[in-house]
């Protein structure tokens, strides 16, 4: 039996947020109704979500000595998660963002910094770690230790899942090992040079043979391509906080029903749900759900009982092929 059902290595950040009635303009001025520290990053809130659904979680990463690392290592201590792999920089700050949130949508337009000292070496990373886990799951940011993670859970047997949202040169070095890609919405086009989401997957696919690719779509749910076929499920329409932490608790909850073994229709949907309830309350980790209220929410959508957003052109052209 594995040590832990998935270990996760990447980023994490402490978060200032800024609550704002609207938006400003460019060079404009706006009074903030609310600021508030909060702890977030790709890979340790996809950790905290694995932990709260029930899975053995670990975190691996490195955090400042200052009080935002404090303040994320004192987080993560509470949720379940195992950061005892976890490497403390002396006299380095920790990652950080400002996050401004515009509260008549929820949306939010990011700042953030993260000092060099942070960097992730791929000595750092410990073999035992890795192969001790059900899953892997990465963020890619850390290009040396994320290739060297994932060389060695290829080498041992252990499927490998990524988020990754910003093209980084030699990304290739990672993407040769992943087993599941889940995209941000603007980064297969980036990648591949293929405007069409269709197209993009399918050349990544081609190209470096992950079992999976898929892309969020934002507030339009969610797209992937398995066994030469295609499966897109729609958002769900929730009253909308914050979407800060949304494709990470997606992450989260993605690697959670895969390990389940819920077919990849079932994984998407499971996933949305999940992340449409963190946008339900401020903050990156504002709202992490357990399996019965995230199955509670997929159930209304599918009784509909709540709202479901869909991409009328995506849908139709998945309708499309399954007819093929």
């Amino acid at each position: 039996m594995s040590d832990f059902d998935v270990v996760g290595i990447g980023l994490n950040a402490t978060d200032t947020l800024l609550l704002v009635p609207e938006f400003p303009p460019y060079a404009g001025k706006v009074a903030f109704d609310r600021e508030m520290l909060s702890p977030g990053g790709q890979v340790a809130t996809a950790m905290v979500c694995c932990s709260r659904l029930g899975l053995r979680a670990k975190y691996i990463g490195t955090v400042g000595d200052d009080l935002r690392g404090d303040i994320q290592r004192q987080s993560l201590e509470g949720t379940g998660v195992d950061i005892g792999s976890v490497i403390v920089r002396q006299n380095c700050p920790n990652q950080t963002a400002y996050i401004i949130i515009d509260e008549r949508t929820g949306e939010r337009t990011v700042l953030w910094q993260r000092a060099e000292g942070l960097k992730l070496r791929a000595e750092e990373i410990r073999e035992a770690d890795i192969s001790s886990a059900r899953l892997l799951h990465i963020d890619g940011f850390d290009i040396d230790a994320a290739a060297h993670a994932s060389e060695v859970a290829r080498h041992h047997g252990i499927p490998v899942s990524i988020d990754v949202d910003t093209v980084y040169p030699g990304f290739e070095a990672v993407l040769k090992n992943v087993d599941y890609l889940v995209a941000g919405s603007g980064w297969p086009a980036k990648w591949t040079g293929e405007s069409d989401p269709f197209k993009a997957l399918t050349a990544l696919q081609a190209e470096y043979g992950m079992k999976v690719a898929a892309m969020t779509l934002g507030d339009y749910g969610s797209l992937a391509r398995n066994g030469g076929r295609w499966y897109y499920s729609p958002a769900f329409e929730v009253s909308c906080l914050d979407t800060t932490g949304a494709g990470d608790v997606f992450h989260g909850g993605f690697c959670y029903a895969i390990l389940e073994g819920m077919g990849l229709n079932q994984a998407l949907e499971f996933a949305n749900a999940a992340a449409a309830l963190n946008c339900m309350a401020i903050g990156a980790r504002g709202n992490v759900a357990s399996r019965p209220e995230v199955e509670a929410l997929v159930g209304k959508g599918r009784t509909g009982k709540i709202r479901l957003r869909e991409d009328p052109e995506i849908c139709a052209r998945v309708a499309s092929s399954l007819k093929k």
